[in-house]
């Protein structure tokens, strides 16, 4: 406990460390559990796409698993931050003052902060996502091209083995980067929706 003590004191109180720490320990484990179910099924297109493929499953993992913390905490702990948020201006006595005013735009300031986080570390793996496949394409035509060094034209099937390489990864790039594009539109509206919903509550008396 005091080891806990000592890492709530720097990011927060113990109650905030266990609701972020766990939500995330639970879905990263549900992710393991799937992938280890049906990787027989995907030996053969991992070994076909090559091995930049694993990076792409790897960064495809960690987006969709904050994904669904960001719906876990707008579903779970998003109503006791606005509600904390509210009982913090209603103990502020003189709501129109210069002071005040700091005070409420902290408020909205530390709600926006909560509601926003992971929203940019997603984005960035949608943007890398393509990036990697590309990669791939790169690999696989390295491949091709040494296959035509040392073999000419005549062995087929070792092309089509660069080729694979070149292509499967490009395709499983873009089809994991377009699975979040919808979903990380919808977080980032719900983000600014809780953002005003909670300023509009805190209401300014001149």
């Amino acid at each position: 406990m005091s080891i806990l003590n000592k890492i709530s004191s720097i990011i927060g109180t113990e109650t905030d460390l266990k609701q972020s720490v766990l939500p995330l320990s639970i879905l990263s484990g549900l992710v393991l559990i799937i992938f280890f179910l049906i990787a027989g099924e995907l030996r053969e297109f991992f070994e076909a796409g090559g091995p930049v493929l694993w990076g792409i499953l790897l960064v495809t993992m960690i987006m969709w698993t904050l994904i669904i913390e960001r719906f876990w905490y707008f579903k779970n702990l998003m109503p006791a931050l606005s509600e904390k948020a509210l009982n913090q201006w209603s103990n502020i006595s003189n709501k129109g003052d210069w002071f005040s005013m700091r005070i409420r735009d902290q408020i909205i300031s530390e709600v926006s902060g909560e509601t926003r986080k992971f929203l940019l570390t997603i984005e960035t793996m949608m943007q890398i996502l393509p990036l990697l496949g590309l990669l791939g394409t790169v690999v696989g035509m390295i491949k091709v091209f040494d296959v035509m060094t040392f073999f000419g034209t005549g062995n087929a099937r070792l092309m089509a083995s660069g080729v694979s390489q070149a292509t499967i990864p490009t395709m499983a790039g873009l089809v994991a980067a377009i699975s979040g594009v919808y979903i990380a539109n919808l977080l980032k509206r719900k983000a600014e929706d809780e953002i005003n919903k909670v300023a509009d509550q805190l209401i300014i008396h001149e």
